[in-house]
């Protein structure tokens, strides 16, 4: 069976472990994180959940040990600075940047097949960051952010309309943040186009909640959300390790598809045991590229940021 890392047992490393052996589809996960004793003792707290919810996937830990992550099919990076109040996703640019690189080469080392699945902010400019530590094909790093991004704004539609988020089909585009690209053409309630049940004006309002979806919970928590998150990269996980073919929205690399190169960022894509099979592109109207070119242009922005800081570090 699959085995999979996630690299950082913080939150959302530990939910992601944790949303991953609930599934039971994995023969094990290995947890990883430079605080002594952190990975350890959460592994154990899961591995004691088994008998509970009835899983059979093996659950273990590391301190900075990554021989023990040697051989998984697939790693979920969540290491990194969380956001606090304040704070941008582009603030931790610099620090994350060093993190997501040095964890990336160490896992690599071991597991030079894998798939990587990138979660640390800012989003689009990380997953580039592991995409070139990692010398992997752009088809075998992605990155968790549409999923979650979807899932806010399935949840808030739901509580607008009372209706359930399972009958709820929806899409986003862009980067990851204030720049993400909703469309509202694209969303459905069983089938029903989201423009017949609710007018313009409202519909905008609840796309501004989904845009800062993440601020809000910073401002009431003191940081960054876990659950959804992730909730989120277990579903990337599952849809790889299953080979299950999942059209989801995720942060990956673009080699032309609507009108973009050597970038990451957010686009409909097939996920199967392959890592990014296809990249879904329909139609945008006028109104629906603009928005895609300025978040394009952010996401860019920040990667030429990230390597001018980095230059003036050499």
């Amino acid at each position: 069976m699959s085995k999979v890392t996630v690299i950082g047992s913080g939150n959302v490393g530990a939910t992601v472990a944790e949303c991953v052996a609930r599934k039971d589809m994995v023969g094990e996960v290995v947890l990883i994180d430079i605080k002594p004793g952190l990975s350890e003792g959460k592994a154990l707290d899961l591995a004691q959940a088994a008998p509970i919810h009835l899983y059979d996937t093996k659950v273990t830990g590391s301190t900075s040990d990554y021989t023990t992550t040697a051989g998984s099919d697939v790693c979920v990076i969540t290491s990194g600075v969380p956001r606090r109040p304040g704070m941008s996703r582009d603030d931790l640019l610099s620090i994350n940047a060093s993190i997501v690189r040095s964890v990336t080469e160490s896992f690599v080392a071991g597991s030079p097949n894998a798939i990587i699945i990138v979660v640390s902010n800012p989003l689009d400019v990380m997953a580039y960051v592991a995409y070139m530590a990692s010398g992997f094909p752009g088809h075998r790093v992605m990155g968790m952010a549409g999923i979650l991004d979807t899932a806010r704004y399935r949840c808030f539609l739901s509580m607008e309309l009372g209706v359930s988020v399972k009958d709820i089909q929806a899409l986003l585009m862009g980067g990851h943040g204030d720049t993400m690209v909703p469309l509202p053409r694209y969303t459905s309630v069983a089938g029903i186009p989201l423009t017949e049940l609710l007018d313009a004006d409202r519909i905008n309002v609840i796309i501004e909640r989904v845009k800062m979806g993440g601020g809000e919970l910073v401002k009431l928590m003191g940081t960054s959300a876990w659950y959804a998150p992730g909730a989120g990269a277990a579903e990337m996980v599952e849809a790889i390790v299953k080979d299950s073919k999942r059209v989801l929205p995720c942060a990956a690399m673009l080699k032309g598809e609507y009108g973009y190169s050597d970038l990451f960022i957010g686009v409909p894509v097939r996920i199967g045991r392959g890592g990014v099979e296809h990249i879904v592109e329909i139609d945008l109207n006028d109104e629906e590229r603009a928005l895609m070119s300025q978040s394009a242009a952010h996401v860019r922005a920040n990667l030429d940021a990230l390597q001018r800081i980095e230059r003036s570090q050499a």
